[in-house]
């Protein structure tokens, strides 16, 4: 018996250690491909009846170096979203995103939206369809959990 608990505690034990390491690198790759720091920002990410939305901001108000990167990231995203090209979410999480295939298959029918905010900018996407719908809250749910944001999985 004291064996299956050793097992059962290192078995737990290499868990933790990678889910602090895949945080880790999801945080430094984020970092690198959006070009501002995750430890001042906040990224937010909802779900809603016809698709959802991207908000990220600086942290503090005053930080407009940040709000500016943060703006011009989601100028480039905006656009890369729109053609249908999703490397950076794969660049930035090290995994396929889920969604990112079929909303790049249905590009045109999803109709993205860039909105500047007073710390930052925001994303919104409208889905045509059930299909690409299903994608975007696909996406959206996948970055809730691997930022971390906890932030509402549910459409609202």
């Amino acid at each position: 018996m004291p064996m299956v608990r050793t097992a059962g505690f290192l078995f737990f034990a290499a868990a933790l250690v990678f889910a602090q390491d895949h945080q880790t690198m999801v945080n430094e790759h984020g970092d690198h491909v959006m070009g501002f720091s995750h430890d001042k920002t906040t990224h937010h990410f909802e779900l809603n009846y016809d698709g959802g939305a991207i908000d990220v901001r600086s942290n503090d108000a005053r930080d407009t170096a940040s709000r500016d990167r943060i703006r011009s990231h989601f100028r480039h995203i905006a656009q890369m979203f729109a053609e249908g090209n999703f490397n950076a979410p794969m660049l930035v999480h090290g995994v396929a995103v889920p969604g990112t295939a079929t909303m790049a298959r249905l590009k045109d029918q999803l109709h993205w939206n860039l909105q500047e905010t007073p710390q930052g900018a925001r994303i919104t996407v409208a889905a045509d369809n059930k299909e690409a719908l299903d994608a975007v809250h696909e996406f959206l749910r996948f970055q809730i959990e691997d930022h971390k944001t906890g932030d509402c999985p549910m459409v609202h």
